[in-house]
Order: structure tokens, then C-alpha cells, then sequence
């Protein structure tokens, strides 16, 4: 990708794959750290996260993947700076920022562990997290685990009110569309199977690309498991760091509509084009008896008696034949159009099935050759 520069010993899998291939036991572990204008915390947090891994070093090997995407302040020196410091570290650089679901394409795309982690450099949720997540990739075998502050265990602290209404209201509707067993699906902290995330086929480049990863995820029939989370903002409130939110309010409320849309599109449609029909059932047999009761009235009229009848029941109750007719006509409509997204999704699902088989039998067949 022409936007992205990368260091010559590190822009891309080859050569890392093949130190993970060596006979040390210990399985590889990316850690993901994408960086926007982050240099009032990058290098305090990444330090703190690499005593918090060193910590584990009997137990897993590790590279810190830095994605710093398009930085307009000193991100890209002081990530250069602790790449010099830390063995562990690679670095990429997009020449302008892409947003974060570019960057963690990016990262997917160059990560090697057998194991990553994404976390967010702010650290509102701590390096704790880390462990936590591989504990349940490597007893569950999941393929995805998520790190969840609401669901039962998980907390939230001094998160801004604005912030936490939207969070908790967006992952709550995004919960109902995906059968209800996530308690979120936007969380950036999540652990993965390296081979089955770097299979994904990506598309987003913002935030939606969470409810992306897990509604492809879905699609496989990945295993998915939750941990539960300390969402803690208290750093940045102690420190007075006055950080722009990724969050933007208006893009954000149409990106969980249209995840929701993607993950249950029978929902938008055949649902309330359900309910349209039971009304408009209720006010065509009103219809109904107004007629009935205006053929009797007529008695002996010379023509139609049956149009007779009906005009005489429009004169009188005429919104009962409009609501009645309109409502019919818009609940055929809604149940059809729902019937097309199902059947849509369902090409969809099968397509995307098919390209994830040939990326993977792609991807194998080159590192064969390596």
C-alpha cells in the first residue's frame, strides 16, 4: 500500500514468521497498539506495557505491533524512539491517518503471533487485560474474545456520561440483533487466533470495523467468549490530558444502525412490516363491516349494489378506506423488502465464505514457499 511506510527489517510477515517457527515452546504473541496523536502518553503507557509482558516471558513471546496512523504530532518520533529501546517493537507508519479500522487492517495484515491482542494505548484499559484474554483463548480455543465491561464482572469508572450513554446503548441495540448472547460488540480490547483473524476479510476503515470482525466472525462459526473488563478512565481525568474522542456522535449512531441492519436485516423490515399488517388487517375488517352495514341500508337499488354500497361507505368513512388500503399496501412492501435483505445477507454470507477459503489456501501456499 503506497500510504504506508514501513522500517525495511520489519514491513512484512516473513521474516518474524520464521523466528516463530524456531523450537522455542513458547507461543508467539502480537500486541497491537494503534496510535493517533498519542504522543503526550505513547511512551509512558508503552513502557508500562512492556513491564507488564516481561512479566509473562516464560509463558509467551512477544512483538508490539505500534500502528501509528498519520500522526500529526511527535507519535511517529517517540514510536521510532522506543523501537530503538525495545527489541520487541515494529513500527508502521500510514502517511495519513486512515482511521482506526485501517490501522488494525494494517496490523492484521503484518501481525505473526499465534496469538494477538489489541489494546488501547490510552490504557483505559489496563495491561492486566493481556493475560486475561490469552488465559481464555488458550483454555476456551476461541477465536475471538472479547474484553466486555457490561457484562457481569466487568465495571466502568469515571467514563464521561455523553461517552458511556452511547457506548452502553449501542452495544445493548447491536446485543438484540446479534441474538442477544454479546454483551459488546464495539470493545477495541480483544484477543484473537492469529490464523483465523489474519483470514478475515476486512472492509471498514472507522470504528464499525468491531461489529465487522464480529459479524465475519459469526459467519465462520468462530468460537466467541467474553472477559470481563475495568473500562477506567480515571487516568485521563487525573492527568487532565484532554484527548479528542474517536467517537464521532452523528457517524457513530449511523454505523450502529447500519451494523445492526447488517447483522438482522429481517428485523428493520419484515418486523414492523408484520405489526403494519396486523393494523391494516384490523382496519380492512372495518372496512369490511362499514360495506356490510351500507348493502343492508341500500336495499333495491337500481345498477351495482356492490359499488353503491362501497361508495356510500367511503362517503361515510372515508379515512377508515385510506388508512386501511395505504397500510396494506406499505406492509406487502416492508415484508418484501425483507425477504430480499434475507436473501441478500445469505449470498453475502456465501460469498464471503468462499473468498476467506481462497485467501486462506492463498496464504498457505506462500508460506510454503517461504
Amino acid at each position: 500500500m503506497s500510504e504506508i511506510k514501513t522500517e525495511p527489517t520489519s514491513s512484512g510477515r516473513g521474516a518474524a514468521l520464521g523466528s516463530s517457527r524456531n523450537s522455542d515452546p513458547r507461543p508467539l504473541v502480537t500486541l497491537v497498539l494503534p496510535a493517533y496523536n498519542e504522543a503526550a502518553v505513547l511512551r509512558d503507557n508503552v513502557a508500562e506495557i512492556e513491564r507488564h509482558i516481561a512479566a509473562l516471558a516464560q509463558r509467551f513471546r512477544w512483538e508490539v505491533l505500534i500502528i501509528n496512523d498519520g500522526s500529526r504530532d511527535q507519535t511517529a518520533a517517540i514510536a521510532e524512539a522506543l523501537r530503538g529501546e525495545f527489541a520487541n517493537i515494529r513500527v508502521i507508519h500510514h502517511a495519513r491517518n486512515g482511521g482506526l479500522g485501517r490501522a488494525f487492517r494494517t496490523a492484521f495484515e503484518h501481525c505473526c503471533g499465534d496469538y494477538v491482542v489489541t489494546l488501547d494505548i490510552d490504557l483505559s484499559y489496563s495491561p492486566d487485560h493481556i493475560e486475561a484474554l490469552l488465559e481464555v483463548l488458550i483454555a476456551t480455543h476461541a477465536d475471538l474474545v472479547l474484553a466486555s465491561p457490561y457484562m457481569k464482572g466487568g465495571r466502568l469508572t469515571r467514563v464521561p456520561w455523553l461517552r458511556k450513554i452511547l457506548s452502553i446503548s449501542a452495544n445493548r441495540f447491536l446485543s438484540l440483533f446479534s441474538h442477544g448472547n454479546l454483551s459488546t460488540l464495539t470493545c477495541m480490547v480483544r484477543g484473537y487466533r492469529g490464523d483465523f483473524v489474519r483470514s478475515l476479510i476486512l472492509r471498514s476503515t472507522s470504528m464499525d470495523i468491531m461489529p465487522e470482525v464480529v459479524y465475519k466472525s459469526m459467519i465462520l462459526r468462530g468460537r466467541i467468549e467474553q472477559v470481563p473488563a475495568h473500562l477506567d478512565w480515571s487516568r485521563q481525568v487525573a492527568v487532565g490530558v484532554k484527548r479528542r474522542s474517536s467517537m464521532r456522535i452523528l457517524r457513530q449512531v449511523f454505523a450502529t444502525l447500519l451494523a445492526g441492519f447488517i447483522l438482522r436485516p429481517f428485523m428493520f423490515f419484515i418486523v414492523p412490516g408484520l405489526v403494519l399488517l396486523v393494523f391494516a388487517l384490523y382496519t380492512n375488517a372495518w372496512m369490511i363491516v362499514h360495506f356490510v352495514e351500507a348493502w343492508n341500508a341500500l336495499g333495491d337499488v337500481p345498477g351495482s349494489k356492490a359499488s353503491a354500497a362501497v361508495a356510500q361507505a367511503y362517503a361515510l368513512y372515508p379515512h377508515t378506506f385510506i388508512v386501511g388500503l395505504l397500510s396494506l399496501m406499505l406492509s406487502i412492501q416492508l415484508v418484501s423488502l425483507g425477504i430480499l435483505a434475507l436473501q441478500n445477507k445469505a449470498y453475502f454470507e456465501e460469498i464471503f465464505h468462499l473468498g476467506t477459503a481462497l485467501k486462506t489456501r492463498i496464504d498457505s501456499g506462500m508460506e510454503r514457499r517461504n
